[in-house]
């Protein structure tokens, strides 16, 4: 079998249908296909059920992420919807505390109208996620699944994934793992035990700001067959040019992926210097916290909490490098402020319990020269000082 980098390049040979010997994969925009015969049983015959450009996608996503099945959806929360459509009404789901705000609007506002029935907790606790899992029999079901996210969004916490696993299979439940922030450059959760994993493929496997999309992928066949169902049926599928706007993301992942990890740690190591900054959450600023977890680097994002004395909004508004913007995962560096922005969706208590304060900033570092993004974030935060000291002394003056 091919090495992973080399996979990245060409995906899977046994998933090519062309004929022709053309490098690249064709892009095949068809809606529909032609029968031999009223009795024949052709491999593809609607494009919502299946289209060889989208198939390509699918087997390298299951091939990168050591799965059985992998499945192309209209965006990473098309993904999510699909997969936890797989469960009834009355089921429950263990869901990390701290996870994306879309996320978060899936389970408590669209799923439980629905009756599926979720629990946040710490998946940092190994304790308090047993007890969670397992539930009251009396009043609460055992739940079904555990749903985490590698690295959370946007603390950046290192979710244990081989620890959670064996914690959810004791008491019979699944594991969905959202490894959007870390790739399977960097982690194959099933590996570590995980039964579905699923990305925003918009981010670091697209890696251009051009296209939407989401992936999945399962590790048995039963898994397989329900998900099917929910992608067909539901029919938010992913179209065949953005299909192949992803697999050419892939193809250059360990050259961006790389740059980006280099350049956030020389980030995180500068904010982490700032006397204005707080506290940086960047697992790579502490080497242990992914080496024992199954992690091989610790992706492109990070975020720090900004001094009380400075309005994190004046820091934000001024930087030029950096583009103001929600998403993460490209070649070019976006600031947000995810109390306003990405996580908006969570109330403000629920924000705060978590630790997503008002004054949190999310940075997703691009492929830019290091310099270029220190010399613009320390321009921004020197006016940002210098708004504040004048608004200081205009308050004494009053």
């Amino acid at each position: 079998m091919a090495q992973l980098n080399t996979q990245l390049v060409h995906g899977d040979p046994s998933a090519r249908t062309d004929a022709t010997g053309a490098v690249n994969p064709p892009i095949y925009n068809s809606s529909t296909y032609s029968f031999t015969s009223v009795d024949a049983m052709p491999r593809w015959d609607y494009a919502r059920s299946g289209n060889p450009t989208r198939d390509f996608l699918e087997a390298q996503i299951a091939q990168l992420e050591h799965g059985t099945r992998g499945f192309a959806f209209a965006s990473g929360l098309a993904a999510i919807h699909a997969v936890l459509s797989i469960f009834k009404p009355g089921d429950r789901i263990v869901v990390g505390s701290n996870i994306y705000g879309g996320t978060y609007s899936l389970f408590n506002e669209h799923f439980q109208r629905w009756g599926l029935l979720s629990t946040p907790v710490d998946t940092q606790d190994g304790d308090a996620l047993a007890r969670a899992i397992h539930g009251d029999t009396r009043d609460v079901p055992s739940a079904r699944a555990v749903y985490v996210e590698t690295l959370t969004n946007p603390l950046l916490q290192v979710n244990d994934i081989a620890q959670i696993a064996r914690i959810a299979h004791a008491s019979g439940a699944i594991v969905i793992v959202d490894n959007t922030f870390v790739t399977p450059l960097l982690q194959q959760p099933l590996d570590l035990g995980a039964d579905i994993v699923i990305h925003s493929a918009t981010k670091y496997l697209a890696g251009h700001s051009d296209v939407i999309a989401g992936l999945a992928v399962v590790r048995d066949e039963d898994l397989a067959a329900r998900v099917y169902y929910a992608q067909n049926r539901l029919g938010g599928v992913l179209p065949p040019a953005e299909c192949d706007a992803v697999r050419r993301g892939i193809q250059t992942l360990a050259l961006r992926l790389e740059r980006q990890q280099e350049n956030a740690l020389a980030v995180a190591r500068w904010l982490d210097a700032n006397p204005y900054v707080r506290d940086v959450h960047y697992p790579g600023l502490h080497g242990e916290a992914v080496a024992g977890k199954g992690l091989r680097g610790s992706g492109g994002v990070l975020s720090f909490e900004v001094d009380p004395v400075l309005d994190p909004a004046d820091i934000l508004d001024n930087l030029h490098v950096f583009r103001l913007a929600v998403s993460l995962g490209a070649v070019e560096s976006l600031a947000e402020l995810p109390a306003r922005m990405t996580h908006f969706e969570l109330p403000r208590e629920e924000r705060l319990k978590v630790g997503i304060t008002d004054g949190l900033v999310r940075l997703s570092i691009g492929i830019e020269d290091v310099r270029d993004l220190i010399d613009d974030l320390e321009s921004a935060f020197g006016l940002a000082v210098h708004h504040a000291h004048t608004l200081s002394f205009a308050l004494a003056g009053e």
